[in-house]
């Protein structure tokens, strides 16, 4: 992989805010184990759990028919 330089942190936070993995994102950083990005990083991660709980919120929510047992 190339050497991100004084960028890794903008460009990682940025990944991970975009939704990509952090398995990909430590593969592209050269961290041998992924507690090491999610240190430095972790930072991100709230926001992207308000994300994907909003996402299945949306999915568990049924949404009205208008064929209900009043009709």
């Amino acid at each position: 992989m190339a050497e991100l330089g004084a960028g890794a942190l903008e460009i990682s936070t940025l990944l991970l805010a975009a939704g990509v993995s952090p398995r990909v994102v430590m593969d592209i950083l050269g961290h041998s184990q992924i507690a090491v990005t999610m240190n430095i990083y972790g930072h991100v991660m709230p926001a992207m759990q308000q994300e994907a709980a909003g996402h299945m919120d949306a999915a568990l929510t049924e949404p009205e028919t208008g064929h209900g047992a009043d009709e």
